[in-house]
């Protein structure tokens, strides 16, 4: 008898279910009396011992859709280790019902905090396997995390959409997409949906060079201009503040977001007319894209492997386009970025793509 707890922490996305029922099926198919018992909402779960037992039915009928039937929430790694405010010790407390549960591995899906908690678990002597979700793609040692595509596929929708009305009115438009410290979402979406200005937390901007570009634009003939702008997009200006500087700055922050201030700029520098729309966590949200589907099931159905061979310890992540197992020591901590000289960005560039420097 194999016994697998489950869990999925840190914010949803697409795929989350497809990559649990790959892991459920493998496991189930392989003629093995095996327990599944899934802690509902992430790390809280695990904590406070809310979990139950599940069956193959309830793997049937997810793949399509968005979410996760789990539940999930958001544990900070920072404080994982203080005690609650009962006095807890939540590390602890994981490891009590891990060993009360007589679990012989833990399934875990998400993030870049909840990989550091994983990784936590496994140096006090859990059996780990975990999965890499995010629509932000940062993870360390995957290519690829299931949940991104999907939400790719939203943030363009919306750029598209945003084209009539722009081309209607002569505005420019400023779309928000996820992503505060990393850009793969903006970029790849930006350029899918044709935007004319990027901007990336990895490539500080030049408010200065936003309204050239523009410019340029309108004097071509085009009456509007669309920038694909992350929610950690930041001014050269204030990259170049300290860590305290700028946390300060944001404390008195009069924005909503930095697309709001971009906006303001843009207009006082141009007299131009500017919209912002901000999807925002419907990039999250709804089915998996039909990629997402396939690829959280081969992560899924790789991670029951992993199991059922006795392979504790690793992610399952997407090398090369070829499923690999990767250290989950070397994942934990770790940011995948935007690298500003990636063929990505040069190649936007040649496209006349506009990333504020």
């Amino acid at each position: 008898m194999k016994r697998i707890g489950m869990l999925t922490s840190g914010g949803d996305c697409q795929a989350l279910n497809a990559a649990m029922r790959g892991v459920a099926k493998t496991l189930f198919n392989a003629k093995e009396d095996v327990e599944i018992y899934g802690f509902l909402n992430g790390y809280q779960g695990l904590i406070y011992g809310k979990f139950r037992l599940l069956t193959y039915a309830d793997f049937s009928g997810i793949l399509t859709k968005g979410g996760t039937f789990l539940g999930s929430s958001r544990t900070p790694f920072k404080t994982i280790q203080d005690p609650d405010e009962n006095g807890l010790d939540k590390v602890a407390a994981m490891k009590q019902n891990y060993f009360k549960l007589q679990l012989d591995c833990l399934v875990i899906l998400g993030g870049n905090g909840t990989h550091k908690t994983a990784n936590l678990l496994r140096e006090q002597g859990l059996n780990v396997v975990t999965l890499p979700k995010t629509i932000d793609n940062d993870l360390w040692g995957t290519d690829m995390t299931f949940g991104f595509q999907s939400a790719v596929d939203i943030a363009t929708d919306a750029i598209d959409c945003i084209h009539t009305t722009a081309a209607s009115h002569g505005r420019v438009f400023i779309v928000e997409v996820m992503g505060h410290k990393v850009g793969f979402l903006t970029l790849n979406a930006g350029m899918a949906g044709g935007a004319d200005i990027i901007l990336i937390p990895e490539i500080p901007y030049d408010i200065d060079k936003i309204v050239e570009k523009i410019k340029e634009r309108h004097d071509r003939g085009s009456a509007f201009t669309i920038l694909a702008v992350a929610e950690g997009a930041i001014s050269k200006k204030d990259a170049k503040l300290s860590k305290k500087e700028y946390r300060k700055k944001l404390e008195n922050y009069k924005y909503p977001s930095v697309s709001y201030e971009i906006a303001e700029d843009i207009k006082k520098k141009s007299g131009l007319d500017v919209r912002v729309t901000v999807p925002g966590h419907t990039q999250r949200g709804g089915s998996p894209c039909p990629y997402d589907r396939v690829f959280a099931s081969r992560l899924g159905s790789e991670a029951g492997k992993l199991i059922l061979k006795g392979e504790y310890g690793f992610m399952v992540g997407y090398k090369n386009r070829e499923i690999v197992k990767v250290p989950l020591e070397d994942v934990a901590g770790k940011l995948k970025m935007v690298d500003p000289k990636s063929s990505i960005v040069k190649e936007a560039k040649m496209l006349g793509i506009s990333f504020g420097d």
